[in-house]
């Protein structure tokens, strides 16, 4: 039975090598890529899933058959529950677009959960000019979409990104979430700073839709502000 037991592994490695290399070719014929995309599916384990995220990051066409693909290895991660999470996370961390595999923690993990991975790799990014930083983008872009208390903590270090628009996406997760207020210097000093209108824009837009008022720094957010906006008695921002 053991002897059984250690051909069975090597066979089953053997074959998830070999669907692997077809799943991930995007030359490989339609049929044969299909097969391998549904084979790794079936198998539901940790190493399927990282074999499946691959076919995520090229196009092939029709783009019908495309789509195809894609759905048939989204439905295998999900299938795969909690053992998919570890692949998941390890591909966010390489992948140009976390859309996919971000779409699936979401249905495998709570909302939380999904927050709390997505935290953890702004955590091990920067504020320091890359060539690259749209996975940084990509991870603000998405917390501003949701709410949590853990967000603004970690968001706020990026006002100060070398990236335009890292910073844009960085200020409106910051003022996505309720307890933003107590951001409200870091807010003002990133916009007496900022030399992109849009980013301004989207501060004092935060600042007026809640009711805010500039406080002490009424003068440097006056010097700053973009044509069709004003400071009402009160300190607070609004459009003209």
């Amino acid at each position: 039975m053991a002897l059984f037991g250690l051909f069975g592994k090597k066979s089953d490695a053997s074959q998830l090598k070999k669907w692997a290399e077809r799943a991930q070719n995007r030359r490989a014929q339609a049929v044969d890529r299909w097969e391998a995309i549904q084979g790794l599916a079936n198998m539901r384990t940790a190493e399927a899933v990282e074999a499946l995220l691959p076919r995520f990051v090229f196009y092939v066409d029709p783009s019908i058959t495309d789509q195809d693909e894609k759905d048939l290895a989204f439905e295998g991660i999900i299938a795969t529950g909690e053992d998919a999470v570890g692949p998941l996370v390890a591909f966010l961390r390489k992948a140009d677009s976390i859309s996919w595999p971000l779409k699936a923690l979401d249905r495998i993990i709570s909302p939380e959960a999904v927050v709390e991975k997505l935290l953890a790799l702004l955590a091990d990014m920067d504020t320091e000019y890359e060539r690259d930083p749209q996975r940084k983008i990509q991870i603000l872009a998405t917390l501003e979409e949701r709410a949590d208390a853990r967000i603004v903590g970690v968001a706020v270090r990026f006002l100060e990104d070398a990236n335009e628009t890292v910073r844009f996406h960085a200020a409106g997760a910051v003022l996505a979430q309720a307890d933003a207020e107590a951001q409200r210097p870091a807010l003002l000093r990133c916009f007496c700073a900022e030399e992109s209108v849009r980013v301004r824009n989207r501060i004092l837009d935060g600042f007026a839709a809640r009711g805010w008022d500039v406080g002490e720094m009424a003068t440097a957010v006056q010097s700053r502000l973009p044509a069709g906006y004003a400071l009402d008695r009160q300190g607070v921002p609004r459009r003209a």
